[in-house]
């Protein structure tokens, strides 16, 4: 008799509070906790995804690979959060932010030890690791 196949849900360690626990890129949990941040690229076409996708929208490939975010991004984009979804009440207030790395972008949060008085557009910051106090993991941007 067949035994059950055991469920990969690695993705409910993502974020303060992680509304998916199955995704098709759950490596990026597993790369997270080896403290790389990592995308995906189709290996058909090129394309560049972050967050990692497992499909390329553009030609419709399944044939990825995963690749490296290291070194710095520009600055593109940011925003102070004073209200917050449910589940992130507590970490208000928080800054979100867009890094540029030239052929992909990085969404995600400015660390909270950034002063508000330091973020302008343009400079360069990277994305790190981090892990939460809870048991969760994500990343960060800090000044470069």
């Amino acid at each position: 008799m067949a035994g059950k196949k055991e469920t990969d849900d690695r993705f409910k360690k993502f974020g303060t509070v992680s509304f998916t626990s199955l995704t098709k890129t759950n490596d990026f949990i597993t790369y997270l906790e080896e403290g790389k941040i990592m995308g995906t690229r189709c290996r058909v076409c090129g394309m560049t995804f972050f967050p990692p996708r497992a499909d390329c929208y553009n030609c419709l490939s399944s044939d990825m690979e995963w690749f490296p975010v290291t070194g710095t991004g520009k600055l593109a984009s940011f925003s102070r959060l004073k209200y917050a979804p449910v589940g992130f009440e507590g970490d208000l207030p928080y800054t979100i932010a867009l890094l540029d790395y030239g052929t992909y972008k990085v969404f995600g949060r400015v660390a909270p030890d950034v002063s508000e008085d330091e973020i302008k557009v343009g400079m360069e910051m990277k994305a790190e690791v981090n892990r939460l106090p809870n048991g969760q993991i994500n990343f960060v941007f800090r000044k470069a």
